[in-house]
């Protein structure tokens, strides 16, 4: 597989705390990366040295092939295209001249291209109207222009959702899938709003205290936060060997609940149960949520 970006070790530290301890993650070329990860678990601090804002304290980091530590990796960070903590643009200025002055910065030899770039994000009506009376919406959408002006094939996005009302993220849902599916720009997203991430994402990282503690694709997270039924009873003992005998596939949460990972008839295990005289006290199905993986595999609650 080809990775845009590679980390190998990778460490910050501030002092006495270490905000990276030894982080190495792959994020595969034409992919949608959800980064997950508390507040403080490393995810802006990793963000901020790939796009060459801090300084690595030591290990090491690899975009499209070329070392942090090579002659190259300003040349490598030019195909790259990013959105930290928030928007950088000038408020009294309207959308097409902050990207005119965005052209100018990147030393682009014309504003050819800009008029698209804003119908893209869907801000071609915006005419004269200054950035500061945009909406919330518009203002993330035209960050995602600003970081699109040099034309990147990895964008990275620190948290493009938040604040935003429902249609506002629909639009950015809506746009970060063109944009990898029409463009093949490679996204790494970081966010809290987990069950929109799990809209997007074709593979995630899972970061808790500076380490990568799972990486895994949409596919087998899929696979992993299979539907159950969660069934609470009176007998525990009685349940797990009714279940034993059936040869199903179940796991004991607590002395009263388990979880059940097949298909069965609720009439044919209720009537097993009162065999054993065992009470069905509750019966419920249950898909397991991208946030709860993460809860589960890291523990704790997400937002910190």
């Amino acid at each position: 597989m080809e990775y845009c970006l590679t980390t190998e070790a990778l460490c910050k530290l501030y002092r006495h705390t270490k905000a990276l301890d030894g982080l190495s993650m792959h994020v595969p070329r034409g992919s949608i990366y959800g980064f997950v990860g508390k507040n403080g678990a490393g995810k802006t601090t990793l963000i901020r040295m790939i796009c060459g804002l801090q300084k690595v304290s030591s290990g090491e980091y690899t975009l499209y092939g070329v070392k942090n530590t090579d002659k190259g990796i300003e040349k490598a960070r030019g195909r790259m295209g990013a959105i930290v903590e928030a928007p950088s643009v000038y408020m009294d200025m309207t959308a097409e001249d902050n990207l005119k002055l965005q052209y100018r910065v990147l030393g682009l030899p014309s504003y050819e291209g800009i008029k698209d770039l804003l119908k893209l994000v869907g801000l071609a009506d915006t005419g004269k109207k200054k950035v500061k009376n945009f909406s919330l919406g518009m203002r993330q959408r035209f960050g995602i222009a600003v970081a699109l002006a040099g034309d990147p094939d990895f964008l990275i996005l620190d948290e493009p959702i938040n604040g935003l009302d429902p249609q506002g993220i629909i639009e950015i849902r809506e746009l970060i899938l063109k944009l990898n599916r029409e463009r093949q720009i490679t996204v790494l997203i970081s966010s809290h709003i987990l069950e929109e991430l799990s809209k997007l994402a074709t593979h995630y990282g899972f970061i808790d205290r500076g380490r990568i503690v799972r990486e895994i694709s949409a596919q087998e997270m899929e696979a992993a936060c299979r539907k159950c039924v969660r069934v609470e009873v009176d007998n525990a003992g009685a349940l797990a060997r009714v279940l034993h005998q059936k040869q199903i596939e179940y796991r004991m949460l607590s002395n009263a609940e388990a979880e059940i990972y097949a298909d069965m008839s609720v009439t044919k295990l209720v009537l097993a149960l009162e065999k054993e005289h065992c009470e069905v006290l509750s019966y419920r199905e249950y898909d397991e949520s991208l946030e709860s993986y993460y809860v589960n595999l890291v523990g704790g609650e997400v937002y910190e």
